[in-house]
């Protein structure tokens, strides 16, 4: 089976620039130890801050104390697997925003819809390329330090949409949606009554260096009907979505 990893030719930026600035924290969840010695070798080196797990129960007694910024999580693993492990860390407060990354050897689609519906970032199939992976965190590490948010609040049929914030309000009660349900929100609303496919919506909302499916549009736009009301978000059938202002 053949690898879904992007391939990046430039070195990856340091982690953190400045003496000042702290390293991310990264938490590796795999029950293979070859793979976690692997990326935890290449981790260390970019100036990552690393713990492991060997398996989902492992995992969620470690996160907590360790507070990772990212979580790589593997699928298959004994006690509890990646999909439960993932939807239970989602479940706590302090994990709503950490950057999951599934590594598997499990490129199935259905697989990868799991991974999306129990609230994963991105999706990653084995065998693992350090050099592209490094170069997918660095990636986000890029995009979490300089997120160019717009300062300005839509307020449109209802909803509020705080993007500074990070935050949604219905009728003045605040509706918690994780990053990449809330980023979808504010960039139909952005644009109401325009039509967006799913391929542009991916490279908007996903970018070019994450490899995700046009099911994983789906999988949020149901995500975000569910904690904001079904009348949002209109689906223009083989087309794709908009949001109705109406």
């Amino acid at each position: 089976m053949s690898s879904r990893i992007f391939f990046y030719p430039q070195t990856p930026r340091p982690v953190h620039p400045n003496a000042s600035s702290h390293p991310y924290k990264i938490l590796v969840v795999d029950d293979d130890p070859d793979i976690v010695e692997l990326l935890e070798y290449n981790l260390r080196k970019e100036g990552y801050e690393v713990a492991s797990a060997p398996d989902g129960r492992k995992a969620l007694e470690v996160a907590p104390g360790f507070a990772p910024d990212i979580v790589l999580l593997d699928v298959m693993m004994p006690h509890l697997d990646g999909i439960d492990t993932c939807r239970q860390l989602r479940e706590l407060p302090k994990f709503k925003d950490t950057y999951i990354i599934f590594l598997t050897a499990r490129a199935e689609e259905f697989s990868e819809v799991a991974a999306f519906e129990a609230g994963a970032d991105d999706f990653i199939a084995k065998p693992i390329k350090p050099r592209a992976l490094l170069s997918r965190l660095a990636a986000f590490v890029r995009r979490d330090k300089d997120p160019q948010a717009v300062s300005e609040t839509i307020e449109i049929n209802g909803l509020t949409i705080d993007r500074t914030g990070f935050a949604v309000y219905q009728d003045g009660r605040k509706i918690s949606l994780p990053k990449k349900e809330f980023e979808l929100l504010a960039f139909l609303a952005s644009a109401p009554h325009k039509v967006f496919g799913r391929d542009e919506l991916l490279q908007n909302i996903w970018g070019n260096d994450v490899f995700v499916l046009a099911r994983t549009v789906d999988v949020h736009v149901r995500k975000v009907r569910e904690k904001v009301g079904d009348h949002h978000i209109q689906t223009i059938k083989g087309v794709g979505y908009k949001f109705n202002s109406d």
